[in-house]
């Protein structure tokens, strides 16, 4: 499988004086390959983006699985899952046949109730169930059921509140946010010290562009990377979000991944 891969390089700042004056290098700020630099007291991250919502974080040993579909073969290249988080019960985020493929006796399935009770009984023995609000210690993280749902009248339909999870991944300082299904709810838009968000953006099933990125800047994340951007019509119009978020809160950087690699 051809994966798109981010490099998130994290650096110790030695002075709170230079880290803020520090240039980064050429090799730091290049795009090939999709790399880039954040200086940060965290681990190394690799980011890799499947499809839509699917995604696979490495963070140094840690593999997580975030709502695995596609079947086996678009896992191919990665490693096994120690982790693996499922956001809600659609086709989109969960995939029964998927995650009977690529759960390892070593994974452990994070999940809302919702979806738990969707799970054979083989999938269920040690899957955890988080609620929204919840909090659960895996693999040295502080992993938080955030949640997400629709505000718009036409799309309470969709996502309800207290279903699904979005999530706040966290170790030591360093702060991953995945929106999951939602509109600019208040609990994403009162979110504090996010170094890196995740954020979605489709029509009609989550909000427009013009809300996530009104969210995004309020909540003010280190770095954003818009994510499940496809929706009843076509591609969000993600050029505008980008600039949208740099009209708005210009010390929030908006990096662009590839989660449409064969559209």
């Amino acid at each position: 499988m051809k994966s798109n891969t981010l490099f998130v390089l994290l650096f110790i700042a030695l002075f709170w004086s230079c880290k803020n004056s520090a240039e980064k290098s050429p090799e730091e700020t290049a795009d090939t390959d999709q790399e880039m630099a954040i200086e940060k007291s965290a681990p190394q991250i690799d980011i890799h983006p499947i499809s839509h919502a699917t995604m696979v974080l490495v963070w140094d040993e840690t593999v997580m699985y975030v709502d695995p579909v596609g079947g086996a073969e678009a896992f191919t290249d990665m490693k096994d899952a120690d982790i693996i988080l499922i956001t809600d019960i659609h086709g989109d985020h969960l995939n029964i046949e998927t995650l009977q493929a690529v759960k390892k006796d070593k994974s452990r399935i994070i999940a809302p109730q919702a979806v738990i009770d969707q799970l054979p009984e083989e999938l269920k023995t040690d899957a955890i169930v988080l609620a929204n609000g919840a909090s659960v210690e895996q693999q040295a993280f502080t992993i938080t059921g955030i949640p997400m749902y629709n505000l718009r009248e036409e799309a309470l339909q969709y996502h309800e509140k207290g279903r699904g999870n979005g999530y706040l991944i966290q170790r030591d300082d360093y702060r991953v946010y995945i929106s999951g299904d939602t509109e600019d709810i208040p609990e994403m838009r009162n979110l504090k010290n996010i170094d890196l968000a995740f954020v979605c953006m489709n029509l009609p099933y989550t909000m427009t562009v013009e809300s996530a990125a009104s969210a995004v800047a309020e909540f003010k994340p280190k770095t954003v990377i818009p994510y499940h951007f496809r929706g009843g019509d076509g591609f969000a119009d993600v050029d505008a979000f980008e600039k949208l978020v740099n009209k708005n809160a210009p010390e929030v950087e908006v990096n662009r991944l590839d989660f449409y690699p064969n559209e």
